[in-house]
């Protein structure tokens, strides 16, 4: 598990229109990496073409190398299915399956991979993934309750047990606190500190105080204007980021001059 990525000459594209334009990036194994930047610069877009999500949205591509442990995720004959088993993906919104108890959420992954478990595998894998998600000791006791009834917290804590329980290499979390209280924010930034120790960790946010928080690395992106491309500006350890950024277009978005 945990395995770097090196991005080169990575062009993203929705049809005719280039949303993100040249991205070269090489991303730490067991490390963490915030992206930030104003809203519609490509963090988001960017963050789905680590694991070919964007390839959902009809029309849309990308061209250039995403390579996960020396593989181009996008050459031929790579299985997209196969690459988001290895990438995980945790969105904005916790999104637990409604009518499947807490322990059938953590398992749902695993069984859509068609991996045959007996019922002393299938509870082992329910403790780990809930106690690598710091859920267990909240649940442990009522794991045939539906998932939709957590909090909001809980549930995007169920959501990354869920995550992990298909053992994948990468985590990639697009904006996972944007609807959590405070209190809930710092169990997930905790628990983002502890996977990092096992997971390639990529995060969106908005919340620049989470950024210098969690991150070891951070990546700001940008766009021109309206109808222009976003672009990776700059990219750096976080505290340089924050404390001395080489571009004073990075400098006017991390003082609140701009963004």
């Amino acid at each position: 598990m945990s395995q770097s990525i090196d991005v080169k000459n990575l062009n993203v594209y929705y049809g005719d229109f280039l949303a993100v334009e040249d991205v070269n990036v090489k991303i730490d194994a067991r490390s963490v990496t915030a992206l930030i930047g104003p809203s519609g610069c490509g963090k988001s877009t960017f963050l789905r073409t680590l694991n070919r999500m964007h390839e959902v949205i009809p029309g849309a591509y990308a061209e250039g190398e995403v390579n996960i442990n020396g593989e181009n995720i996008y050459g031929p004959g790579i299985d997209p299915v196969n690459v988001r088993r290895r990438v995980g993906m945790v969105f904005q919104k916790a999104n637990p399956f409604p009518t499947m108890s807490i322990a059938e959420n953590v398992l749902a992954g695993a069984k859509l991979n068609n991996k045959r478990m007996s019922k002393s595998e299938a509870d082992q894998l329910v403790e780990e993934s809930l106690r690598g998600a710091n859920l267990w000791e909240e649940v442990k006791n009522r794991l045939n309750k539906p998932g939709g009834g957590l909090s909001g917290g809980q549930q995007q804590r169920l959501c990354i047990a869920r995550t992990i329980a298909v053992k994948p290499d990468i985590v990639l979390m697009d904006e996972p606190c944007s609807a959590l209280d405070p209190i809930s924010t710092l169990a997930v930034e905790e628990l983002i500190h502890e996977l990092k120790s096992q997971y390639t960790i990529v995060i969106v946010t908005h919340n620049m105080q989470q950024a210098s928080r969690v991150s070891d690395k951070t990546g700001f992106f940008n766009i021109a204007g309206t109808g222009t491309p976003g672009k990776l500006i700059e990219f750096d350890e976080t505290t340089k980021i924050f404390n001395n950024p080489a571009k004073e277009e990075t400098e006017r978005y991390i003082s609140g001059k701009f963004g």
